[in-house]
C-alpha cells in the first residue's frame, strides 16, 4: 500500500502563492466583449500542422479567398450558360 505524502496539504510552490486581496473581478470583461472571444479546439493532427494561432488564421483566410474566387467563377459560368441555352 502506498503512503500519502506528508506535504499533501501544501503542494503549491511558494512562487505560486497568489495574493487574492489585489485581484480585480472582471478585469478583462469589457475587452472580451469589445474584441470577442472564440475558442476553437483543434484535433491533435491538425494542431501539429500549425505553429500558432496566426498560422491557422492565415490558412483559413487563404481558404476563404479561394472559396470566394471559385464561387464567383461558378456563378458567372452558370449564368452565362443559362443565357445561351435560353437564346
Amino acid at each position: 500500500m502506498r503512503h500519502k505524502r506528508e506535504t499533501e496539504q501544501d503542494e503549491m510552490r511558494p512562487e505560486y502563492d497568489l495574493d487574492y486581496s489585489k485581484a480585480v473581478r472582471g478585469k478583462y470583461y469589457r475587452r472580451l466583449l469589445k474584441e470577442g472571444a472564440n475558442v476553437v479546439v483543434l484535433e491533435p493532427d491538425i494542431a501539429k500542422a500549425f505553429r500558432d494561432s496566426a498560422a491557422v488564421n492565415d490558412a483559413l483566410r487563404s481558404l476563404l479567398q479561394v472559396s470566394e474566387s471559385t464561387r464567383r467563377l461558378t456563378s458567372r459560368s452558370t449564368q452565362t450558360a443559362r443565357k445561351h441555352a435560353a437564346g
